[in-house]
């Protein structure tokens, strides 16, 4: 791509330095003159028509030569290694201020099983797998029937969402219909503190009597994208009401948006995703990094350097290029400029040289010796070396993860450790148990089992003691299977000494913070909850405005 070339007068070399180098380049150039000057040396002692035939002009005939060649390349290679710039890199700041808001169907045509087990849970099952194709991505969560409610406010914690959207149940919603149009004004306030144009995601089978009329007026005067997705058969089926496919194209076309078709596997979800606007803002920072607008010339480089493989194309210099290779700066220093560290070193000059070299074992046993113990995991090919080196580089789980891969006495000794070190004390335990059970003498076994023994011990002692002093009832839990995780809360304060604050009902649903803490703290299961909160929701909206929602 040309650059623009009003912004060229911020061109500039992000390296320099490099440049420096063309000063040996020259003097190598100089050389290489002087010895074809001592071609001349025999002009006054054999006749020119002889010396004519004697000299060699394999290349002097013409421009196209190794010298001419040369030079070329050695300029590319030069400007490329200088890191010509003349715009900055794109802001990593940028946000997906968009958001999705997904408007679940929960009246009684959706308990049918037509579509096993039922329409509900189908839908429910296709929410889950778009949000899993849209991680860290914003979306709230709407439910209707006869009446419209937000059961979670826009997040980023699909954990939260997908917890909620199985509590969704149609005996939670305080009245019977179907009415999507009522959820249209909720989209109105769950948007209100941002003006990016959202997607409107609506999983249905159906209409209401006014739904096709209502979505038109409405996205008439909005930017927001509409998604129908139809869940049901249209077969007739005696007893059950089949889907309304027209119906809901219609609704679809109303709000100039989209109708998608179930399908059985996750491309309708994909063929959704696909849809979703995005609306990036980019943070504007003149402190950006300069982008290096060089790597094109990488290419005519390397079609220059391919010439080398000519027969009798020669440079005895090239030796010179060997050092631009060794020297290159580790990986890790272009992550340090960016505040970054990154999970794999980045392939360049002196790994392609090393790996002509050195084995991925090799490479990693020598980042080993050096200390750089998270690029040695990397390099690695064997899981009992890899696993070393992320257990000296205290990534226990990832250490345990690789010395379950070797079945033998000394890698499940050392999973135990690694997971021990963890705080995994349950399965620590139990590796340690399995490697007594088959060489009751391996040394250090017993005694570390009956250290981690202990720790699960002091832990279950402390909790019953708690629960008691608090009154809690129902089962005792215990550190006694792999389900458990031990570690978890260990260094957090009690609740008790957390200060309690009495919230009403008006505080939660008015107060987006206090509505997102509020909702954190709730029971695994919040179906009471939702359904209490649509009760509120709905006795509030009637007690403004006299009307039905």
């Amino acid at each position: 791509m040309l650059p623009d070339l009003a912004a060229l007068e911020y061109f500039h070399f992000l390296r320099p330095a490099w440049g420096l180098l063309i000063v040996p380049w020259l003097a190598m150039v100089w050389v290489r003159r002087r010895q074809q000057a001592r071609r001349d040396m025999f002009d006054g002692i054999i006749a020119p028509h002889l010396l004519e035939h004697l000299r060699l002009k394999r290349f002097e005939a013409s421009w196209f030569n190794p010298r001419s060649v040369s030079a070329v390349f050695v300029l590319l290679l030069l400007v490329l290694l200088m890191g010509p710039s003349w715009r900055q890199q794109p802001s990593p700041l940028s946000e997906d201020e968009s958001a999705l808001i997904v408007i679940l169907d929960v009246s009684s045509s959706m308990q049918q099983s037509d579509i096993q087990p039922s329409r509900l849970q189908r839908a429910k099952q296709k929410v889950s797998d778009l949000l899993a194709l849209r991680p860290d991505k914003r979306t709230a969560l709407v439910a209707y029937a006869g009446s419209a409610h937000s059961a979670l406010a826009l997040t980023a914690d699909h954990d939260i969402l997908n917890q909620y959207l199985a509590a969704i149940k149609p005996n939670i919603m305080p009245r019977d219909g179907k009415f999507p149009e009522y959820a249209l004004p909720l989209v109105d306030e769950l948007l209100r503190e941002t003006s990016a144009p959202a997607t409107l995601l609506f999983f249905t089978d159906g209409v209401g009597a006014d739904s096709t009329r209502a979505f038109s007026d409405w996205f008439a005067t909005r930017a927001h994208q509409l998604l129908v997705i139809g869940i049901g058969n249209e077969e007739p089926i005696e007893g059950v009401i089949p889907l309304e496919r027209r119906a809901l194209e219609s609704l679809a076309a109303a709000g100039d948006g989209h109708y998608i078709a179930l399908t059985i596997n996750d491309d309708d979800m994909r063929q959704a995703n696909r849809r979703i606007d995005s609306h990036y803002v980019i943070v504007d920072d003149s402190a950006l990094p300069w982008l290096d607008s060089g790597y094109p010339l990488v290419f005519p480089a390397m079609l220059l350097f391919l010439l080398w493989f000519r027969k009798g194309w020669t440079l005895t210099w090239l030796w010179i290029a060997v050092p631009l290779l060794i020297i290159q700066p580790h990986p890790r220093a272009y992550a340090q400029e960016a505040d970054t560290a990154p999970a794999i070193p980045r392939a360049g000059p002196v790994q392609w040289f090393a790996d002509l070299w050195f084995t991925g074992d090799q490479q990693g046993r020598l980042l080993m010796q050096l200390g750089r113990y998270d690029e040695a995991a990397i390099r690695f090919e064997q899981p009992a070396w890899k696993a070393m080196a992320y257990y000296y580089d205290e990534q226990f789980m990832l250490a345990a993860e690789y010395f379950s891969r070797s079945d033998n006495d000394h890698a499940l000794f050392n999973e135990a450790n690694a997971r021990a070190h963890a705080r995994d004390y349950v399965r620590a335990v139990n590796r340690y148990n399995r490697l007594l059970a088959r060489n009751p003498d391996y040394p250090g076994a017993l005694h570390n089992r009956d250290k981690v023994q202990a720790i699960i011990d002091e832990i279950n002692r402390i909790s019953a003691s708690q629960q008691q002093e608090q009154g809690v009832s129902g089962e005792e839990k215990s550190l006694d299977s792999e389900d458990a995780i031990p570690a978890q809360g260990a260094d957090e304060l009690s609740w008790e000494t957390a200060e309690l604050r009495q919230l009403s009902a008006q505080d939660i649903l008015n107060d987006p913070a206090t509505q997102d803490m509020w909702l954190r703290a709730v029971q695994q299961d919040p179906s009471n909850f939702l359904a209490i909160k649509f009760s509120m929701q709905l006795g509030r909206r009637e007690g403004d405005s006299g009307s039905a929602p």
